[in-house]
């Protein structure tokens, strides 16, 4: 089983000088960032400590993810944020229940034993909602399901429709927002019984890089893609 780490960035030198030296490249068989074009440096970092870059081509990070995705070997992905709020020593021990069996693992912040310090009261109750009406309706069984950090099978971004278009399209028209896929994947995989776990996490707070959460419009999006898949996705 080889694995890769990607990471998403966007200005995020602060978070990659102090990250970066913590994860231990043999952790993992690659390395991958996605980059929205930063203009503070976090290009420069990636390119002087050699590690594979790809830069979003069109608004997005969500194809230049695809494209990242279709290029590397591994078998696994484990998608990661430098800006603090993934634990990186919690990477290996994802690998290992990885190599379990499992089809995805999530780091849970909600988990007995771990915490959120980055939580406000509404994304608080946002990550309740979403997990509470996920389980009712697609039958899963998780505390967490819209943090970025878990692994999961590269095969399941083309065979749960992740890389279609029209997977996000509506939503995304709808509500004037750009989608990527961590609530939609926790929604398909229950659905389709997949073998699904969780270890617990703390989520830190962020210590650097531009927050990007469009929490209303990317709330309405997401509960739109989650009702949506009662009735329209198999």
């Amino acid at each position: 089983m080889k694995v890769a780490l990607l990471i998403p960035t966007f200005n995020e030198i602060i978070g990659l000088r102090q990250i970066m030296p913590m994860i231990n490249r043999e952790w993992v068989d690659e390395i991958v960032f996605v980059d929205g074009n930063s203009t503070d440096g976090s290009i420069e970092y990636i390119r002087e400590n050699n590690y594979t870059l790809f830069l979003e081509k069109v608004p997005g990070v969500r194809r230049a993810m695809i494209e990242a995705i279709r290029s590397v070997t591994s078998d696994v992905l484990i998608t990661f944020s430098p800006d603090g709020n993934c634990l990186p020593e919690l990477i290996p021990k994802l690998v290992d229940k990885m190599r379990e069996g499992y089809d995805m693992v999530i780091v849970s912040r909600y988990a007995d034993g771990a915490k959120s310090y980055d939580d406000n009261i509404i994304t608080g109750f946002g990550n309740w909602l979403f997990t509470n009406t996920i389980n009712f309706l697609h039958g899963g069984s998780y505390t967490d399901v819209m943090g970025i950090y878990r692994a999961y099978k590269k095969e399941l971004v083309s065979s749960l429709d992740l890389d279609k278009d029209i997977t996000y399209t509506t939503p995304e028209k709808l509500f004037r927002t750009r989608l990527f896929w961590e609530p939609i994947l926790s929604t398909r995989a229950a659905k389709r019984k997949l073998k699904i776990t969780e270890i617990a996490g703390d989520e830190p707070k962020r210590i650097g890089g531009e927050a990007k959460l469009q929490t209303i419009k990317w709330g309405a999006a997401y509960m739109y893609q989650v009702l949506r898949d009662k009735v329209w996705w198999k």
